[in-house]
Protein backbone atom coordinates (compact mmCIF):
# COMPACT_ATOMS: atom_id res chain seq x y z
CA UNK A 1 0.00 0.00 0.00
CA UNK A 2 1.15 3.70 -1.05
CA UNK A 3 2.10 6.07 1.63
CA UNK A 4 -0.38 8.18 0.57
CA UNK A 5 -3.08 5.80 0.93
CA UNK A 6 -1.66 5.11 4.48
CA UNK A 7 -2.23 8.72 5.07
CA UNK A 8 -5.89 8.82 4.30
CA UNK A 9 -6.75 5.87 5.92
CA UNK A 10 -5.33 7.02 9.33
CA UNK A 11 -7.87 7.63 12.21
CA UNK A 12 -7.67 11.66 12.19
CA UNK A 13 -10.25 11.67 15.08
CA UNK A 14 -8.57 9.80 17.24
CA UNK A 15 -5.04 11.44 16.80
CA UNK A 16 -6.62 14.97 16.87
CA UNK A 17 -8.49 13.60 20.26
CA UNK A 18 -4.97 12.54 22.17
CA UNK A 19 -3.28 16.00 20.64
CA UNK A 20 -5.79 18.23 22.18
CA UNK A 21 -5.75 16.26 25.72
CA UNK A 22 -1.77 17.50 24.88
CA UNK A 23 -2.31 20.45 24.76
CA UNK A 24 -4.93 20.84 27.74
CA UNK A 25 -1.42 19.42 29.49
CA UNK A 26 0.44 21.82 28.21
CA UNK A 27 -1.72 24.49 29.07
CA UNK A 28 -1.86 23.44 32.76
CA UNK A 29 1.64 22.98 33.01
CA UNK A 30 2.39 26.46 31.58
CA UNK A 31 -0.44 28.49 34.32
CA UNK A 32 1.00 26.20 37.38
CA UNK A 33 3.82 28.43 38.51
CA UNK A 34 7.51 29.35 38.45
CA UNK A 35 8.52 25.81 36.76
CA UNK A 36 5.80 25.54 34.47
CA UNK A 37 7.11 26.73 31.73
CA UNK A 38 10.23 24.78 32.11
CA UNK A 39 7.92 21.44 32.42
CA UNK A 40 5.88 22.75 29.02
CA UNK A 41 8.89 22.67 26.98
CA UNK A 42 10.27 19.53 28.38
CA UNK A 43 6.69 17.86 27.49
CA UNK A 44 6.75 18.96 24.07
CA UNK A 45 9.68 17.47 23.71
CA UNK A 46 8.57 14.04 24.54
CA UNK A 47 5.12 15.01 22.78
CA UNK A 48 7.20 15.25 19.29
CA UNK A 49 9.31 12.19 20.33
CA UNK A 50 5.62 10.25 21.01
CA UNK A 51 4.45 11.39 18.05
CA UNK A 52 7.26 10.29 15.88
CA UNK A 53 6.63 6.59 17.62
CA UNK A 54 3.50 6.80 16.64
CA UNK A 55 3.71 7.23 13.00
CA UNK A 56 6.71 4.65 13.06
CA UNK A 57 4.52 1.88 14.62
CA UNK A 58 1.08 2.22 12.08
CA UNK A 59 3.59 1.93 9.58
CA UNK A 60 5.00 -1.06 10.85
CA UNK A 61 3.04 -4.22 9.65
CA UNK A 62 1.23 -5.41 13.57
CA UNK A 63 0.61 -8.94 11.75
CA UNK A 64 3.96 -9.92 13.00
CA UNK A 65 2.84 -10.17 16.54
CA UNK A 66 0.00 -11.81 15.20
CA UNK A 67 1.74 -14.22 12.99
CA UNK A 68 4.38 -14.70 15.20
CA UNK A 69 5.60 -15.99 19.03
CA UNK A 70 9.23 -14.90 18.72
CA UNK A 71 8.71 -10.99 18.51
CA UNK A 72 6.01 -10.98 21.41
CA UNK A 73 8.45 -12.99 23.61
CA UNK A 74 11.38 -10.97 22.67
CA UNK A 75 9.70 -7.97 24.07
CA UNK A 76 8.44 -9.86 27.44
CA UNK A 77 11.82 -10.36 27.83
CA UNK A 78 13.59 -7.12 27.56
CA UNK A 79 10.94 -5.78 29.32
CA UNK A 80 11.67 -8.19 32.56
CA UNK A 81 15.80 -7.20 31.94
CA UNK A 82 14.81 -3.28 31.93
CA UNK A 83 12.40 -4.29 35.20
CA UNK A 84 15.81 -6.16 36.68
CA UNK A 85 18.12 -3.34 35.84
CA UNK A 86 15.96 -0.82 37.13
CA UNK A 87 16.21 -2.72 40.68
CA UNK A 88 20.11 -2.40 40.42
CA UNK A 89 20.01 1.56 40.20
CA UNK A 90 20.46 3.89 42.98
CA UNK A 91 16.57 4.37 44.36
CA UNK A 92 14.84 7.56 43.06
CA UNK A 93 12.24 9.43 45.87
CA UNK A 94 12.35 6.01 47.77
CA UNK A 95 11.56 3.47 44.62
CA UNK A 96 14.02 1.68 42.09
CA UNK A 97 11.81 2.26 39.18
CA UNK A 98 13.41 4.02 36.58
CA UNK A 99 16.94 3.99 34.59
CA UNK A 100 18.70 6.96 33.17
CA UNK A 101 19.80 7.33 29.97
CA UNK A 102 21.73 10.76 28.58
CA UNK A 103 19.75 12.57 31.32
CA UNK A 104 16.45 11.35 30.78
CA UNK A 105 14.95 9.05 33.11
CA UNK A 106 13.16 5.58 31.91
CA UNK A 107 10.56 3.92 33.50
CA UNK A 108 10.59 -0.10 32.87
CA UNK A 109 6.94 -0.74 33.68
CA UNK A 110 5.61 1.45 31.08
CA UNK A 111 7.06 -0.41 28.54
CA UNK A 112 6.28 -3.78 30.31
CA UNK A 113 2.60 -2.84 30.54
CA UNK A 114 3.17 -2.72 26.45
CA UNK A 115 4.38 -5.60 26.29
CA UNK A 116 2.29 -7.71 28.42
CA UNK A 117 -0.42 -6.05 26.35
CA UNK A 118 1.18 -7.56 23.10
CA UNK A 119 2.02 -10.98 24.75
CA UNK A 120 -1.76 -11.90 26.47
CA UNK A 121 -3.11 -10.82 23.16
CA UNK A 122 -0.88 -13.24 21.36
CA UNK A 123 -1.42 -15.55 22.91
CA UNK A 124 -5.08 -15.95 23.87
CA UNK A 125 -5.83 -15.22 20.18
CA UNK A 126 -4.51 -18.73 19.81
CA UNK A 127 -5.87 -20.24 22.89
CA UNK A 128 -9.52 -18.30 23.04
CA UNK A 129 -11.12 -21.48 21.74
CA UNK A 130 -9.51 -23.71 24.52
CA UNK A 131 -10.25 -20.94 27.74
CA UNK A 132 -11.60 -23.62 29.55
CA UNK A 133 -8.55 -25.00 30.23
CA UNK A 134 -7.30 -24.11 33.30
CA UNK A 135 -3.67 -25.01 31.55
CA UNK A 136 -3.93 -21.26 29.81
CA UNK A 137 -5.08 -19.68 32.59
CA UNK A 138 -2.46 -20.49 34.66
CA UNK A 139 0.40 -20.00 31.41
CA UNK A 140 -0.91 -16.27 31.23
CA UNK A 141 -0.77 -16.03 34.85
CA UNK A 142 2.65 -16.84 35.26
CA UNK A 143 3.75 -14.52 32.40
CA UNK A 144 2.13 -11.75 34.28
CA UNK A 145 3.27 -12.63 37.91
CA UNK A 146 7.18 -12.21 36.83
CA UNK A 147 6.71 -8.63 36.11
CA UNK A 148 4.55 -8.12 38.95
CA UNK A 149 7.17 -9.68 41.52
CA UNK A 150 9.85 -7.02 40.02
CA UNK A 151 7.73 -4.08 39.90
CA UNK A 152 6.27 -4.86 43.49
CA UNK A 153 9.95 -4.97 44.64
CA UNK A 154 10.58 -1.41 43.15
CA UNK A 155 8.28 -1.18 45.08
CA UNK A 156 5.05 0.10 42.51
CA UNK A 157 1.96 -0.72 43.53
CA UNK A 158 0.44 1.29 40.58
CA UNK A 159 1.75 -0.66 37.67
CA UNK A 160 1.18 -3.74 39.57
CA UNK A 161 -2.86 -3.00 39.80
CA UNK A 162 -2.93 -2.21 35.69
CA UNK A 163 -0.90 -5.37 34.93
CA UNK A 164 -3.14 -7.52 36.65
CA UNK A 165 -6.39 -5.66 35.55
CA UNK A 166 -4.97 -6.37 32.06
CA UNK A 167 -4.66 -9.92 32.85
CA UNK A 168 -8.11 -9.55 34.02
CA UNK A 169 -9.55 -8.04 31.65
CA UNK A 170 -8.22 -10.04 28.56
CA UNK A 171 -9.42 -13.08 30.37
CA UNK A 172 -12.71 -11.76 30.65
CA UNK A 173 -12.52 -10.83 26.84
CA UNK A 174 -11.34 -14.46 25.79
CA UNK A 175 -14.31 -16.05 28.07
CA UNK A 176 -13.18 -17.06 30.92
CA UNK A 177 -15.34 -19.48 32.90
CA UNK A 178 -17.07 -18.33 35.43
CA UNK A 179 -15.94 -20.95 38.26
CA UNK A 180 -12.33 -19.97 36.93
CA UNK A 181 -12.75 -16.47 37.24
CA UNK A 182 -14.06 -16.97 41.06
CA UNK A 183 -10.94 -18.98 41.97
CA UNK A 184 -9.04 -16.31 40.62
CA UNK A 185 -10.39 -13.75 42.66
CA UNK A 186 -10.17 -15.77 45.72
CA UNK A 187 -6.59 -16.64 44.64
CA UNK A 188 -6.57 -12.93 44.51
CA UNK A 189 -8.22 -12.48 47.64
CA UNK A 190 -4.98 -14.30 49.63
CA UNK A 191 -2.27 -12.50 47.44
CA UNK A 192 -3.76 -9.46 48.55
CA UNK A 193 -3.69 -10.57 52.38
CA UNK A 194 0.33 -11.73 52.01
CA UNK A 195 1.28 -8.53 50.04
CA UNK A 196 -0.48 -6.27 52.87
CA UNK A 197 1.26 -8.20 55.64
CA UNK A 198 5.17 -9.14 53.82
CA UNK A 199 5.33 -7.12 51.03
CA UNK A 200 3.75 -3.19 51.01
CA UNK A 201 6.06 -1.02 52.84
CA UNK A 202 4.66 1.00 55.84
CA UNK A 203 4.81 4.13 53.82
CA UNK A 204 2.28 2.49 51.27
CA UNK A 205 0.53 0.78 53.94
CA UNK A 206 -0.44 4.71 55.63
CA UNK A 207 -1.44 5.65 52.16
CA UNK A 208 -4.08 3.51 51.43
CA UNK A 209 -5.28 3.51 55.20
CA UNK A 210 -5.39 7.07 55.17
CA UNK A 211 -7.16 8.00 52.07
CA UNK A 212 -10.67 7.20 54.18
CA UNK A 213 -9.70 9.94 56.75
CA UNK A 214 -6.57 12.13 55.91
CA UNK A 215 -7.38 14.03 58.58
CA UNK A 216 -5.82 11.72 61.30
CA UNK A 217 -2.77 12.72 60.00
CA UNK A 218 -3.13 15.81 58.02
CA UNK A 219 0.33 17.06 57.99
CA UNK A 220 1.91 13.55 57.24
CA UNK A 221 0.17 10.67 55.35
CA UNK A 222 -3.07 12.88 54.39
CA UNK A 223 -1.68 15.91 53.92
CA UNK A 224 -1.08 14.63 49.75
CA UNK A 225 -5.05 13.72 49.64
CA UNK A 226 -6.03 16.86 51.58
CA UNK A 227 -4.06 19.67 49.20
CA UNK A 228 -5.45 17.34 46.18
CA UNK A 229 -8.98 17.52 47.07
CA UNK A 230 -8.86 21.46 47.77
CA UNK A 231 -7.12 22.14 44.97
CA UNK A 232 -9.40 19.48 42.67
CA UNK A 233 -12.22 21.44 44.22
CA UNK A 234 -11.08 25.25 43.82
CA UNK A 235 -11.70 24.97 40.64
CA UNK A 236 -15.61 25.61 40.69
CA UNK A 237 -17.82 25.71 37.86
CA UNK A 238 -15.15 27.65 34.99
CA UNK A 239 -11.66 27.07 36.52
CA UNK A 240 -8.97 30.04 37.98
CA UNK A 241 -7.75 30.34 34.37
CA UNK A 242 -10.29 32.56 32.98
CA UNK A 243 -10.85 34.65 36.41
CA UNK A 244 -9.14 37.55 36.48
CA UNK A 245 -9.16 37.53 39.87
CA UNK A 246 -8.27 34.01 40.82
CA UNK A 247 -6.12 33.44 37.60
CA UNK A 248 -2.72 33.29 39.66
CA UNK A 249 -4.61 30.69 42.60
CA UNK A 250 -1.26 28.74 43.99
CA UNK A 251 -1.22 24.95 43.04
CA UNK A 252 -1.38 23.27 46.82
CA UNK A 253 -0.43 19.95 45.79
CA UNK A 254 2.63 18.38 46.38
CA UNK A 255 3.53 17.05 42.61
CA UNK A 256 1.64 18.89 40.36
CA UNK A 257 2.94 18.18 36.81
CA UNK A 258 2.61 14.09 37.43
CA UNK A 259 0.77 12.57 40.03
CA UNK A 260 -1.83 15.15 40.93
CA UNK A 261 -1.82 17.02 37.61
CA UNK A 262 -5.63 16.21 37.33
CA UNK A 263 -6.21 18.12 40.59
CA UNK A 264 -3.99 20.84 39.03
CA UNK A 265 -6.07 20.94 35.05
CA UNK A 266 -9.29 20.40 37.66
CA UNK A 267 -8.58 24.20 39.56
CA UNK A 268 -7.55 25.74 35.64
CA UNK A 269 -10.66 24.39 34.00
CA UNK A 270 -12.86 23.38 36.56
CA UNK A 271 -16.46 21.06 35.94
CA UNK A 272 -16.91 22.21 32.89
CA UNK A 273 -12.99 21.40 32.08
CA UNK A 274 -13.07 17.81 33.68
CA UNK A 275 -16.22 17.30 31.47
CA UNK A 276 -14.48 17.97 28.65
CA UNK A 277 -11.64 16.05 29.48
CA UNK A 278 -13.84 12.59 30.13
CA UNK A 279 -15.38 13.24 27.36
CA UNK A 280 -12.21 13.36 25.18
CA UNK A 281 -11.55 9.98 26.40
CA UNK A 282 -14.85 8.98 25.94
CA UNK A 283 -13.89 9.61 21.99
CA UNK A 284 -10.21 8.14 22.72
CA UNK A 285 -11.76 4.54 23.61
CA UNK A 286 -14.68 4.46 21.53
CA UNK A 287 -12.37 5.10 18.85
CA UNK A 288 -10.07 2.12 19.56
CA UNK A 289 -13.09 -0.17 20.24
CA UNK A 290 -14.11 1.31 17.09
CA UNK A 291 -11.20 0.22 15.33
CA UNK A 292 -10.40 -3.44 16.95
CA UNK A 293 -14.36 -4.74 16.35
CA UNK A 294 -14.03 -4.27 12.72
CA UNK A 295 -10.94 -6.26 12.69
CA UNK A 296 -10.82 -9.50 11.50
CA UNK A 297 -9.22 -12.09 14.00
CA UNK A 298 -8.74 -11.95 17.59
CA UNK A 299 -5.43 -10.53 18.16
CA UNK A 300 -6.41 -7.12 16.84
CA UNK A 301 -9.50 -7.07 18.86
CA UNK A 302 -8.03 -8.43 21.72
CA UNK A 303 -4.95 -6.14 21.54
CA UNK A 304 -7.68 -2.72 21.45
CA UNK A 305 -9.78 -4.37 24.21
CA UNK A 306 -6.28 -4.55 26.21
CA UNK A 307 -5.35 -1.21 25.85
CA UNK A 308 -8.99 0.75 26.55
CA UNK A 309 -8.29 -1.53 29.84
CA UNK A 310 -4.94 0.14 30.49
CA UNK A 311 -6.38 3.66 29.76
CA UNK A 312 -9.14 2.96 32.09
CA UNK A 313 -8.03 2.11 35.07
CA UNK A 314 -5.39 4.69 34.72
CA UNK A 315 -8.04 6.87 34.43
CA UNK A 316 -10.01 5.30 36.79
CA UNK A 317 -7.38 5.48 39.43
CA UNK A 318 -5.48 8.49 39.16
CA UNK A 319 -8.60 10.42 39.05
CA UNK A 320 -9.93 8.53 42.00
CA UNK A 321 -6.76 9.74 43.81
CA UNK A 322 -6.89 13.34 42.33
CA UNK A 323 -10.35 13.57 44.13
CA UNK A 324 -9.15 11.70 47.01
CA UNK A 325 -11.37 8.83 46.96
CA UNK A 326 -8.77 6.29 45.96
CA UNK A 327 -5.27 5.56 47.58
CA UNK A 328 -2.74 7.56 46.26
CA UNK A 329 -0.81 4.99 43.67
CA UNK A 330 1.42 7.16 41.75
CA UNK A 331 0.61 5.85 38.17
CA UNK A 332 -0.29 9.12 35.54
CA UNK A 333 -3.49 10.36 34.11
CA UNK A 334 -3.06 9.70 30.15
CA UNK A 335 -1.77 12.11 27.89
CA UNK A 336 -2.62 14.70 30.95
CA UNK A 337 0.59 14.15 33.80
CA UNK A 338 3.94 14.76 33.02
CA UNK A 339 6.54 12.41 31.33
CA UNK A 340 8.17 10.61 28.96
CA UNK A 341 8.61 6.84 29.58
CA UNK A 342 4.69 6.71 29.74
CA UNK A 343 3.72 8.87 27.12
CA UNK A 344 5.49 7.62 24.17
CA UNK A 345 4.24 3.82 25.41
CA UNK A 346 0.70 5.01 24.82
CA UNK A 347 1.77 6.34 21.35
CA UNK A 348 3.45 3.50 20.60
CA UNK A 349 0.30 1.56 21.38
CA UNK A 350 -1.95 4.23 19.51
CA UNK A 351 0.67 3.48 16.47
CA UNK A 352 -0.33 -0.65 16.80
CA UNK A 353 -4.05 0.52 16.79
CA UNK A 354 -3.73 2.73 13.84
CA UNK A 355 -1.74 -0.24 11.77
CA UNK A 356 -4.40 -2.50 12.48
CA UNK A 357 -6.83 0.30 10.72
CA UNK A 358 -4.67 0.48 8.09
CA UNK A 359 -4.75 -2.83 7.42
CA UNK A 360 -7.97 -4.12 7.81
CA UNK A 361 -10.59 -4.13 5.72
Amino acid sequence: MQSDSFVRKFDWVLIGTVLVILGLGLITFWNIGADGARIAQRQMIFIVLGLAVMFVFSFFDYRVFKNYSRPALILYFVALALLSFALATHEIRGASSWLVFFGFRFEPAEFAKLALLILLAKYFSQKHVEIYRSHHIIVSGIYVAIPTVLTLLQPDLGSVIVYLALWLGILLYAGIKRRHLLAILMIGVVVVAVGWFAVLKPYQKDRIVSFANPYLDPRGTGYSTIQSRVTFGSGQITGTLLSSENKNAPVLVPEPYTDFTFASYAQKFGFVGVAILLGLFFVLIYRIGSIGSRADHNFAKLFTLGLITILFVHVVINGGMNMGILPITGIPFPFLSHGGSHLVTLMAALGIVESIRLRSG
